[in-house]
């Protein structure tokens, strides 16, 4: 009986980390594509905002990837660091180019 309950509860911890991994790469791609619709519009500052809020939920998707998924979110947080760097400096076109190669590296890797 508690093996079986054991069993159970570890199945749940498994698929309930999944989901939130799900929903943290969910956001991770959202924001970098809200970070180049603003990068293109030239503003540099809110194109920031969104790469920053994106680069917090890679964190915890990456952690909760593996294999190609978790190569391709690795990429995308550094093509997203990149993006902060140079929209730091107001280069709001560089750092466009960074942020749309971490939406890329998000969609290959399936988030």
């Amino acid at each position: 009986m508690k093996t079986t309950v054991a069993l159970i509860a570890s199945a749940l911890l498994i698929a309930s980390s999944s989901v939130f991994a799900e929903e943290h790469a969910s956001e991770s791609l959202k924001h970098a594509e809200h970070a180049v619709t603003h990068g293109k519009a030239g503003h540099a500052p809110q194109l920031v905002e969104h790469a920053e809020k994106a680069l917090a939920h890679v964190d915890k998707a990456e952690s909760a990837a593996s294999g190609d998924a978790k190569a391709h979110i690795s990429a995308g947080k550094k093509s997203l660091e990149e993006t902060i760097a140079h929209g730091k400096q107001n280069h709001a076109e560089v750092a466009t180019k960074h942020a749309e190669e971490a939406v890329s590296h998000f969609k290959a890797g399936n988030i």
